[in-house]
């Protein structure tokens, strides 16, 4: 009887164990998700453009397509990827933190710069041109998971770098957390946005009351503003998520100038409101500058980007360029 009892609090304190490393990971899993909330709202802002053109029963189709390939991309590939990273190499963090920083600001310079200066862009032009469906789906399924590919890869490098040190199957398992949250947030708000017309149409037709048929000619008409205010929340993201990864690096390798500077002018700022207002004023002055420093570099880029590496990449994948949204 005491040898049974004995095991059952062992069984007991190992609950306690496991219930308290849920916890942990959990914990972890929300402060990595934040941290990668640029990449992501500028996920869910582009990737609608991958069922345009296409008969409303497909949409939902494609989009669960899309979802499958984030899914392979992030737990099949890039988290083994990045445990053993963590593993054996974890110096690389940094610097693929910055590369990753960099992609973000020359993707949002480069919407920025494409509003001011339009210009056509022939590879999204044919990649928009409805020809065969069948073939279309299939070849827009495969630039979206492949675009997917690249912000899950800084996805998945931003969470990592979040998450403290600790086992190797915690870090595994907020790794896959992040991942499988991250993705259902994404692609179910992708999905929402997409048929959000055709719920306005159903609401304006069949509501039986004046208010339901109204707001379902809202949802109709504000669609469009939607999108315009989820892109420019998305490139406001991108820059200042790239600015601040590429800083932060800079701090991490030994060039702090950048970092210390910024610090101190969100210091100041604080110092000037009064205290409850402090640590917005700090936040929104860093953020502030982590963005201008991103649209910066990412201004800087666009040049090296179009001129030098794309033509290059072209020429070692057979005539396509990176995708860029």
């Amino acid at each position: 009887m005491s040898g049974l009892l004995a095991l059952l609090d062992d069984v007991a304190a190992i609950a306690k164990v496991a219930a308290a490393s849920v916890d942990d990971v959990a914990g972890m899993a929300a402060k990595a998700g934040t941290k990668a909330a640029g990449v992501v709202i500028d996920d869910a802002a582009v990737t609608p453009k991958y069922v345009h053109g296409f008969e409303g029963k497909r949409e939902l189709p494609i989009i669960w397509k899309i979802t499958k390939g984030s899914l392979f991309n992030k737990l099949v590939v890039l988290l083994p990827a990045a445990m053993l990273m963590n593993a054996f190499a974890p110096w690389l963090i940094t610097p693929l933190l910055m590369l990753g920083g960099a992609y973000l600001s020359f993707e949002g310079a480069e919407k920025i710069f494409h509003r001011l200066f339009p210009h056509a862009d022939h590879e999204v032009e044919e990649d928009m041109d409805v020809g065969d469906p069948v073939h279309l789906e299939e070849a827009r399924v495969r630039g979206a998971i492949k675009t997917d590919f690249i912000l899950s890869a800084e996805i998945m490098t931003i969470t990592l770098a979040a998450i403290p040190e600790g086992a190797f199957w915690m870090e595994a398992v907020t790794l896959a957390l992040v991942a499988v949250a991250i993705t259902a947030a994404v692609y179910g708000s992708v999905a929402l946005i997409v048929k959000m017309d055709d719920i306005g149409l159903f609401m304006a037709a069949t509501a039986r009351t004046g208010f339901g048929r109204s707001l379902g000619t809202g949802l109709v008409k504000g669609m469009p503003k939607l999108m315009v205010f989820l892109s420019t929340v998305g490139t406001a993201a991108m820059l200042w998520v790239g600015g601040s990864i590429i800083i932060h690096g800079l701090d991490v390798l030994g060039w702090p100038v950048l970092y210390d500077t910024i610090h101190r002018w969100a210091e100041a700022v604080a110092h000037g409101v009064s205290e409850g207002l402090a640590g917005l004023a700090a936040w929104a002055t860093s953020a502030l500058s982590y963005g201008i420093f991103g649209l910066a570099f990412g201004m800087i880029l666009i040049p090296l980007v179009t001129r030098v590496i794309g033509p290059v990449w072209s020429v070692l994948t057979g005539g396509s360029k990176p995708a860029a949204h």
